[in-house]
């Protein structure tokens, strides 16, 4: 993906979406959508824990493309047999 300036907003409805701030009318690139029973659990601070999903999940996104270059990297060294991820 290229480097763009994002943003997190609310919709208000139990939807937050991760969009580009440059571009309203796009579709969203991440909706974490809370229903009303968890909206009332997390006591309307669904923006902080969508800012969190979405924060983990940019993390693990950059350690499999670390992981990926790295096996990519080592296998055109070693003829070692498939890894298998359970």
């Amino acid at each position: 993906m290229s480097t763009a300036l994002l943003e997190i907003v609310d919709l208000g409805d139990g939807e937050v979406v991760l969009q580009r701030a440059d571009e309203h009318d796009s579709e969203p690139l991440v909706s974490i959508q809370f229903s009303q029973e968890t909206s009332a659990y997390l006591l309307e601070n669904n923006l902080e824990v969508a800012k969190a999903m979405i924060q983990a999940g940019i993390q693990v996104a950059a350690k499999l493309a670390e992981m990926t270059n790295l096996e990519v990297e080592s296998s055109e060294d070693s003829s070692e047999s498939p890894r298998t991820l359970h």
